[in-house]
């Protein structure tokens, strides 16, 4: 798989900048009111609330805004907006397959903005199920090398968390990305706190079973200006994909 690593490192690495922006405080603090509403406004009680709680923490989304969601979403605040996850399955430039997950409290508005976004940065909407068949839900949870207290080898994060179900542990550079299966990442994050290891995120994603690569810079910059727009929509919590980009050709992008 050339320029995953690659890719899932410009990714992070993307993602970093946005919530330096301040882009991101609006999608985290969605997923802190669902996980509430779903599952009660006790972290110690809801693995899910307690791993949005992280990330938002993670991203510097102050701690009042946190406790707000946490009550509107719980009920023990009004204000909370009744959303819905949407998923739209898209083919891009080349051919290209995108997941884009949409939490709303307005189906008609989110429908007609993904299908703007689409078709103004030469992408169609795909058929339900031709697309989702394509990835494969996993647990994805993200840790850094340099901690607190030292630097955490790969060693250290395969023995703390292969008998919790981690399937794989990929080198992103600056990070760590373990996988596992989905109904796993819990106990995958809860091992590596055991051990004194620090996480940044730990969500369940969409892993593309197979990759299009393309080659030509070109063309990388469409599906990459796709997947910006699809991402800069307030609807959007995720956009997944399977291109898979060389490391010159982003190296090309980068200094475009």
């Amino acid at each position: 798989m050339s320029g995953h690593s690659k890719w899932a490192t410009t990714k992070h690495k993307k993602a970093a900048i946005d919530a330096k922006r301040g882009k991101l405080f609006a999608k985290l603090i969605k997923n802190i009111e669902v996980a509430a509403k779903q599952g009660g406004g006790d972290p110690s009680g809801n693995p899910t609330l307690f791993d949005a709680i992280q990330k938002a923490k993670k991203s510097s989304v102050p701690n009042d805004n946190i406790d707000r969601a946490v009550k509107r979403g719980s009920g023990a605040e009004a204000g909370a907006a009744d959303y819905q996850t949407i998923m739209y399955e898209v083919y891009g430039p080349q051919g290209v397959a995108l997941l884009v997950e949409c939490l709303t409290d307005n189906r008609n508005r989110a429908a007609m903005e993904v299908r703007t976004a689409v078709t103004r940065n030469g992408g169609t909407l795909a058929d339900p199920g031709s697309v989702s068949r394509l990835f494969t839900r996993k647990g994805v949870v993200v840790v850094p090398k340099t901690q607190e207290t030292r630097e955490v080898s790969e060693d250290d994060v395969l023995e703390a968390t292969l008998d919790a179900g981690a399937e794989e542990v990929n080198d992103l550079d600056e990070v760590f990305q373990v996988q596992s299966e989905a109904t796993d990442v819990v106990e995958v994050r809860t091992a590596l706190q055991a051990a004194g290891i620090d996480y940044d995120s730990a969500d369940v994603e969409f892993v593309a079973s197979m990759e299009i690569p393309v080659a030509d810079s070109d063309s990388a910059g469409k599906v990459f200006r796709l997947v910006d727009a699809l991402e800069d929509l307030d609807d959007v919590q995720n956009v997944f994909t399977n291109v898979d980009v060389p490391d010159e050709v982003l190296a090309q992008l980068e200094d475009a």
